[in-house]
């Protein structure tokens, strides 16, 4: 088993706190970021703005390097907050990756909302300090669609408290069995962008969570591939896959996607499900606590139990 860091201690996040607002990809639209920011206020919250989470340049970033990574120091520092949202993925920030002082972000652990091009920032905050990674909705990806977000299990996640997620958010069998481990993963894509690089991602021993959108499903099975050939598949307790939006092939078979994935873990012993909800989804995104303890169980159905955060890893 790969060595684990402890879990930081993270502040409580009541109805009422304040969420810092970061971008530290790519910029979002204005009217996402209002209509965001209000549905924020409605569940009580109160969005903090970093000084350069609007900043619409250069290119496709959300401002500089340097500037991305002040508003993600600043976030963290801010006293007025409890927690931190990206306003959206996109992509850059991998550019921070090797500017990241990880330190200044331990002296003040929050949870931090992110995905897709976030994973991973906030695999190497795992990875390195121990900083729960909540998987989960951002402000102008999620929050200002009507239907944008899963509330129970935002709320679940903020309280640190135990939930289950099943047939109701999207969850269904591959693969019957049953495990336990440390929840893990993100992004597809992005995992596999980081093969070969200082900070690939710790799979082993863990429960792997894998999302991803417009893939088809020959790119899901070559990256896959890649993942197994690089010894990341390789100790993995089971697998959940996400709702896999638009990881279509025109034309093909309804069942190309869940086919390749089969194929592609050939040989795994352990229980595998897709279809859940959280990342980049059609609706409801569920939020997921990496970091934390969770069981697979797929049989008839498939059920996800997420433990409430303890300060060590198993």
């Amino acid at each position: 088993m790969a060595l684990v860091k402890p879990l930081l201690s993270l502040p409580p996040v009541a109805r009422g706190a304040g969420i810092s607002i970061i971008a530290p990809a790519s910029s979002a639209k204005a009217e996402r970021v209002e209509n965001g920011a209000a549905a924020l206020r409605r569940l009580g919250f109160e969005p903090q703005f970093a000084p350069n989470a609007l900043v619409r340049e250069p290119l496709y970033f959300a401002g500089t390097p340097e500037q991305r990574l002040a508003d993600l120091y600043a976030a963290f520092e801010d006293a007025r907050t409890t927690a931190v949202m990206a306003l959206r993925g996109g992509y850059g920030s991998n550019y921070l990756l090797d500017r990241l002082d990880v330190d200044r972000i331990a002296r003040h652990p929050k949870p931090f909302f992110a995905y897709s091009d976030l994973t991973a920032v906030q695999l190497r905050l795992l990875d390195e300090i121990g900083l729960a990674a909540f998987h989960g909705p951002m402000l102008a990806a999620d929050f200002y669609l009507d239907d944008g977000v899963h509330l129970p299990s935002f709320h679940a996640a903020l309280s640190s408290n135990a939930y289950n997620l099943g047939a109701e958010e999207g969850l269904r069998v591959l693969q019957k069995g049953s495990a336990r481990g440390t929840l893990y993963g993100g992004c597809l894509s992005i995992l596999v962008s980081l093969l070969g690089t200082p900070w690939e991602p710790q799979t082993e021993g863990k429960l792997l969570f894998l999302e991803d959108v417009g893939a088809k499903p020959y790119q899901v099975d070559r990256m896959l591939w890649q993942l197994r050939s690089a010894g990341k598949l390789d100790g993995v307790r089971g697998f959940v896959f996400g709702e896999m939006l638009d990881c279509v092939q025109p034309d093909a078979a309804p069942r190309l996607l869940e086919d390749a994935i089969c194929n592609a873990l050939d040989g795994f012993p352990g229980p595998v499900a897709i279809g859940l909800r959280s990342g980049h989804v059609s609706r409801h995104n569920v939020t997921l606590r990496f970091g934390a303890e969770a069981e697979l169980t797929a049989g008839d159905e498939a059920r996800l139990h997420l433990f409430e955060p303890t300060a060590e890893w198993t």
